[in-house]
């Protein structure tokens, strides 16, 4: 199977205006917290690999933004990730509340430790 979208701009690009503006910040977000990460479209949907391996995928959907996986080391970063987790590895932003960058950057940061950690 062939992915729908050569790149993550083709994929943002496919949305309207406000959620390309949110799609857009939130992988300057990603990239900020991963920046030695390589960008992919896996699954129809963006994603960061670091070391050959996905870390991250980020999507739009009609109510929310989701980013899987969820880390499960930072206990600090969960706590804080809790209220948007909704099923095993995954948040959800709603699109009807302010999306929290600074959450999203903690969590891709926590995601790259995990990846690191378990490389050594």
């Amino acid at each position: 199977m062939t992915d729908a979208f050569g790149t993550i701009d083709d994929y943002i690009s496919s949305f309207p205006a406000d959620i390309q503006l949110i799609l857009t910040e939130v992988r300057r977000t990603v990239r900020r917290a991963a920046p030695a990460a390589e960008e992919t479209i896996s699954y129809q949907m963006p994603a960061l690999t670091l070391n050959g391996r996905a870390l991250v995928h980020f999507a739009a959907w009609k109510h929310h933004i989701g980013m899987y996986p969820v880390p499960t080391a930072d206990e600090a970063v969960g706590q804080e990730l809790a209220p948007y987790v909704a099923a095993r590895g995954t948040a959800r932003f709603p699109l009807d509340e302010p999306i929290p960058y600074d959450l999203i950057e903690r969590m891709v940061t926590a995601l790259v430790q995990q990846r690191l950690g378990a490389a050594e």
